[in-house]
């Protein structure tokens, strides 16, 4: 791993620089980049643009790791009041959320019964709701999670990141309750004991962890959603998929809003199955170091006015 991506990924984690870094001008233009705007109209907006070219999104309200019970309540009837609006809208707009952001650093038992409340709006509404996976030590918490909400909810689905060692057997542990799945790359800092440390090896992880999920696509009927911004394993799972007799319609990608549009406008046009992924809230500030992080191409032009500021 980089220099630079370690700073960042500390970064994303200082309390200090949480607290002055968001009010930097320059950082507050840098972001536009990777988000429409901090509300969710800014959200809808974008939503309406994409919709043009067949491009269906997924809403992120940003925000973890909250201190306190009431905030958790008043996060879950964000995303109960969105899905209303969704449905009020015909908007194609699915939810992902972090389960830190109602609650879970804080009890369990009520993150359960938030997430549940949400769930079954978003059932009761013929929505989806992916549950995003965060730093390895919420991995075993989390995939047990989702287990005991996909016994009530098939609506749910849940995300896993391919720098992990584990992630294989992750996937092979739940292949048998029918999951929906997005695979990631993985963006936190991780101990060499749990994780890949070079691009090489997660980008050749993820490319074993595809092929296996595209024969569990065909063999189970699971969805899965390849969320990479990496055309040449796209092109992998696009031949991959071609090879096995897995159709077009059938195989979907995922893509951060504002990153590589024309390939995600060139997918729809080309018949696969895309969405992208809008963030939006005041709470940006660790996601968008994480996503800097996965970019090095910016990590030199932040680092300088980030430390010469």
């Amino acid at each position: 791993m980089s220099l630079s991506r370690n700073i960042l990924l500390w970064a994303s984690r200082n309390e200090w620089l949480k607290n002055r870094v968001p009010k930097m001008k320059f950082v507050q233009k840098a972001v536009k980049r990777f988000m429409p705007g901090e509300s969710v109209d800014d959200a809808i907006l974008a939503t309406r643009e994409l919709l043009k070219h067949n491009i269906p999104t997924t809403f992120t309200h940003l925000g973890e790791n909250i201190t306190s019970l009431e905030e958790a309540e008043i996060n879950a009837q964000h995303y109960i009041d969105l899905l209303d609006r969704i449905d009020k809208e015909n908007l194609d707009v699915e939810l992902s959320l972090k389960l830190t952001h109602i609650g879970l650093d804080l009890s369990f038992p009520k993150t359960v019964e938030l997430f549940l409340q949400i769930a079954y709006k978003a059932h009761k509404l013929n929505n989806n709701i992916f549950i995003d996976i965060e730093d390895s030590s919420y991995v075993d918490t989390t995939i047990n999670f989702y287990k005991r909400i996909k016994e009530k909810h098939n609506n749910v689905g849940l995300c896993l990141q391919a720098y992990l060692y584990r992630t294989m057997e992750d996937i092979k542990s739940l292949v048998v309750i029918n999951p929906c799945i997005r695979l990631v790359k993985g963006a936190y800092k991780e101990p060499d004991t749990v994780a890949f440390k070079k691009i090489s090896q997660v980008n050749n992880n993820y490319i074993e962890l595809s092929r296996f999920l595209l024969k569990a696509i065909i063999e189970k009927d699971i969805r899965v959603a390849f969320a990479t911004h990496d055309l040449n394993i796209q092109e992998h799972i696009k031949t991959e998929a071609s090879g096995i007799g897995l159709c077009k319609d059938k195989l979907e990608f995922q893509m951060l809003y504002g990153i590589k549009s024309a390939e995600q406008y060139k997918l729809a046009s080309d018949g696969y199955r895309i969405r992208t992924l809008i963030s939006y809230g005041n709470h940006w500030y660790p996601w968008y170091l994480r996503r800097l992080a996965e970019r090095p191409a910016n990590v030199g032009f932040v680092l300088k006015n980030l430390f010469n500021k």
